[in-house]
């Protein structure tokens, strides 16, 4: 008896399921294309779990790469979420005050500041003040902007490095080398490195999960997010935007779960049975339906929020709006982290510009809109974690790819700028309350303390338990790590 043209419909897999119940494997060839049906069939199912965890690499593996790994050195964290402000949250309007600038609204910029170069900006451009206040907040007396009142109330625990720097200015570039220390794609995120080093303490969840904005892609598309030269192993599933981030969790009608078992019992041996040696990818998708069948069984509450009680809901916005999805993002988040997820993506931001952190028209009508969409739902990941015990374990980290420049667009926008800006990290062994590094008066220069975008990656790795040179993989004839050049460890903040 022969399988042929199995369709991905639910019928075709009730006849799979039927065959499954009845059929010896030794008198079942499978002739239909493989790599085809594997990623079609399953309800469409096996496309989304392609992307996370697998069991070996090849058939002569005999260790599950994801599986939990201890790191040279003491780690302290163990998760890490990402909170991506895709775009380039503007430093001088957030958690860099500059009084001068406002000083200096509508003139030319001082010739003592330097020069910067841009995209949009013209060379007779002016400085343009900021209309947001700043107020001290917390113990520590740090200087945050009205467009964050609730993450103002975490400040205690978040540490703001005011000196961040990267070499792009275009968004592609800035996101590639923000993910994977590289201006190009084609290389390993920072999340497919976490998860190389540390594997998953989750067999029934993805490892690494990005959790995209629903207006839609951003510049650098899916492969900045993604594990480049490394196996197929250790690349991210995205979830899907909106209420129902993953489809098909429940099991088909007339399907029962010991129906199901033999038919992903079935896949598993017939695709052994012929797996070549190295071959990664199909490796990949082949257990994407132990991944898919134990996601069906074992980790469906985990989407279901309304687990949670009604103050939690209320304490990141769910339910209201504008705040409604990011906070069952970051709500999400945090389930996962409690369940064993290494390495989470919850991205602020995506389609055209504007919908983005991407404020060239009107910085204050952007970025009153974005924060308002996030800062409630931020501050409560922060709150939630730490009540339940999880923030000393997890590493939190925010900003995005560059920030604004000092200098306006168009009158009332700013351009994109990567000479000085800002990020902040909390949890995970991070000494929160203080500020490190300083740009110059008007922000357009990191001058104090300057910290690369891959110093940002190796304090990231040393709070996970590595030395940047400790996470190596052979491509091309060298061994390639996640900072290209070397990085250093932000000494003040660990």
């Amino acid at each position: 008896m022969s399988i042929k043209n199995l369709t991905p419909r639910r019928k075709g897999a009730e006849t799979l399921d039927s065959l499954c119940a009845s059929a010896p494997l030794r008198e079942i060839s499978f002739v239909s294309g493989r790599r085809a049906f594997l990623h079609d069939a399953f309800c469409g199912f096996g496309s989304l779990a392609l992307a996370s965890l697998l069991r070996e690499e090849s058939r002569a593996a005999s260790t599950n790469p994801l599986g939990a790994k201890s790191p040279p050195n003491q780690a302290k964290a163990k998760s890490v979420i990402f909170l991506f402000m895709a775009g380039g949250p503007s430093h001088i309007d957030t958690f860099d005050p500059k009084p001068l600038l406002n000083e200096l609204d509508g003139q030319k910029k001082p010739s003592q500041f330097g020069e910067a170069k841009y995209q949009f900006v013209r060379p007779n451009a002016r400085l343009l003040g900021t209309k947001r206040k700043f107020q001290r907040y917390g113990q520590s007396g740090i200087e945050v902007s009205d467009l964050f009142p609730h993450t103002a109330q975490c400040i205690d625990d978040i540490a703001v490095i005011r000196s961040c720097y990267g070499d792009k200015v275009v968004h592609s570039a800035a996101q590639y080398e923000l993910f994977s220390g590289r201006t190009v794609p084609g290389f390993p995120s920072m999340g497919s490195w976490a998860v190389f080093g540390l594997g998953s303490e989750s067999e029934s969840l993805p490892s690494y999960v990005v959790m995209p904005d629903p207006d839609g892609a951003l510049e650098a598309g899916q492969p900045m997010y993604m594990n480049g030269f490394l196996p197929a192993a250790y690349q991210p599933t995205l979830f899907r935007p909106g209420a129902n981030p993953v489809r098909n969790l429940d099991l088909p009608p007339g399907i029962s779960l010991d129906r199901r078992r033999k038919t992903v019992e079935l896949i598993r041996r017939l695709n052994e049975s012929s797996l070549p040696a190295g071959d990664t990818e199909l490796a990949a998708r082949i257990a994407a339906y132990d991944l898919a069948f134990k996601m069906q069984t074992e980790a469906p509450e985990v989407f279901d929020l309304r687990e949670e009680t009604q103050a939690t809901l209320d304490l990141y916005g769910i339910g209201k709006e504008p705040t409604d999805d990011y906070g069952r993002r970051c709500l999400l988040a945090r389930r996962l982290v409690e369940r064993g997820v290494r390495f989470t993506v919850v991205v602020s931001g995506g389609g055209p510009g504007n919908k983005q952190w991407d404020a060239h028209n009107d910085i204050e009508e952007n970025h009153v809109r974005m924060a308002g969409e996030t800062d409630q739902p931020v501050a409560a990941l922060l709150t939630d974690l730490k009540q339940r015990g999880l923030l000393d374990s997890t590493l939190v980290l925010w900003g995005g790819e560059f920030g604004r420049s000092p200098e306006a667009q168009g009158g009332k926008g700013r351009d994109h700028h990567n000479l000085g800006f800002t990020m902040w990290l909390a949890g995970g062994g991070i000494r929160g309350g203080q500020w490190v590094g300083a740009t110059d008066a008007i922000g357009l220069k990191a001058v104090e303390q300057p910290y690369h975008l891959r110093d940002i990656h190796t304090t990231i790795l040393h709070l996970l338990g590595f030395d940047q040179h400790d996470l190596t993989y052979p491509h091309l004839g060298r061994d390639e790590r996640l900072t290209l050049v070397e990085g250093k460890v932000i000494e003040e903040i660990v």
